[in-house]
């Protein structure tokens, strides 16, 4: 826009005329086009010769290249900007979104599927300068057929960031600023009661424990006993175990949709440590013992990918035991072991620690329970794990349980 800005025109004297030419921009190009516009008639010296343009025809020839918007910022917006189209930016903004040095996104994967499956496909051929409350409606609408409230909201924001994310190269301000109206889009409202969040009760962790062995029980004992994340659970390696087995360190995770370790986790919160109660670190020691690199992988060594291992292994269980319903896939252990731990009084900062939940309060914040080793081991034992844990040596002989047996709602 620089180069665009301030122009006052050259005067040239043409078929008795003086007149003023500039360059402006042309929607639909790139180059900007040669204009020209009479001034005012030439007026001559003694000798017949044009005189040079007085300060009046000077004045006038700036009021004309201002009026034609030349040095616009608004025009260059629209004009230059404003042939951009919604998917030529989500290009960009996702670009920008990984490879920026603040707060990068560290897997867009969510966000692609978001605008390959719905958003390009309803608007990706719009211009950018047309998205607002109104155009943005119809898909709300047909979105709300098909998906829930929070991820229509969702899928809402990333329109907004995608707009927003087309910057003025002077002051690095939004070229299309918009004010979003929910009310007009007709968002749906996200009630926290109807989100699926189903949860696995101690009952039914039992049974899948008891009914399962190998890899697929270790997992499940793992995840009930930690609440890790499923994508980190799989990137587990025995060198993530220190302390003799009792303290998991969480570094990496597995990709969303490829067989690759990935050295970033969720969120910064989620690289931490998880502490196990003895009976579990006895348990999986067992499970490790022999065992180099990753702790659950096909027979090429790969990471498994977690939607294949849930339809081979969880949800045919799940159907079984009665208790499938959409969203019931591993997360829900992660639900059961954040209820457990409230359940049992658990710190909260170590709870959270323990979660990778980010800390919310300014006691959280001023907290360092995650440099007190020997506090998180004795909260580890206290609080235990909800379910009984297998002996892995024999695993057909009878389950031995290392705590009472208490169900949450079973």
């Amino acid at each position: 826009m620089l180069r665009r800005s301030g122009q006052n025109g050259t005067i040239v004297v043409q078929s008795g005329f003086y007149r003023v030419r500039w360059r402006t921009d042309v929607e639909g190009q790139e180059e900007r086009v040669n204009m020209t516009a009479k001034v005012a008639p030439v007026v001559l010296d003694k000798e017949g010769n044009p005189k040079p343009p007085s300060p009046e025809v000077r004045r006038k020839a700036r009021e004309i290249v201002e009026q034609s918007g030349a040095n616009s910022k608004q025009q260059f917006n629209r004009v230059v900007l404003g042939g951009v189209t919604v998917r030529e930016q989500a290009n960009a903004y996702l670009h920008r979104a990984v490879t920026r040095d603040r707060e990068p996104i560290k897997d867009a994967s969510s966000v692609e599927a978001a605008l390959n499956k719905w958003i390009l496909p309803a608007i990706g051929d719009m211009p950018l300068g047309d998205v607002n409350n109104i155009t943005v409606k119809p898909l709300v609408d047909k979105m709300k057929k098909s998906l829930s409230a929070r991820t229509v909201n969702t899928y809402v924001e990333y329109i907004q960031q995608v707009v927003a994310s087309l910057k003025d190269g002077e002051t690095g301000e939004p070229i299309h600023r918009r004010k979003w109206d929910s009310a007009v889009m007709d968002l749906p409202l996200v009630n926290s009661k109807q989100q699926r969040r189903p949860s696995l009760k101690a009952g039914a962790v039992n049974q899948l424990v008891r009914e399962s062995d190998g890899e697929e029980q270790a997992l499940y004992v793992l995840l009930g006993a930690t609440g890790m994340r499923i994508s980190e659970a799989l990137a587990l390696e025995s060198k993530h175990f220190l302390n003799e087995g009792r303290t998991i360190q969480v570094q990496q995770q597995v990709d969303r949709d490829t067989p690759r370790i990935v050295n970033y986790v969720k969120t910064d919160a989620g690289f931490r440590e998880v502490d196990l109660s003895q009976n579990i670190t006895e348990y999986l020691r067992f499970f490790i013992d022999g065992k180099d690199g990753l702790l659950f992988k096909t027979r090429n060594g790969t990471p498994y990918l977690h939607n294949s291992l849930e339809q081979r292994w969880l949800t045919p269980r799940l159907e079984a035991m009665g208790i499938d319903e959409k969203g019931m896939g591993f997360h829900a252990f992660r639900r059961f072991r954040k209820t457990w731990l409230r359940g049992k009084r658990c710190q909260e900062d170590i709870n959270n620690f323990w979660m990778g939940h980010k800390p919310q309060t300014m006691s959280e914040l001023y907290s360092r329970m995650d440099e007190e080793l020997e506090q998180r081991l004795q909260e580890a034992e206290i609080v235990g794990v909800g379910f009984d844990v297998p002996a892995y040596a024999a695993p057909n002989a009878p389950k031995v349980s290392a705590e009472p047996q208490v169900a949450i709602g079973a």
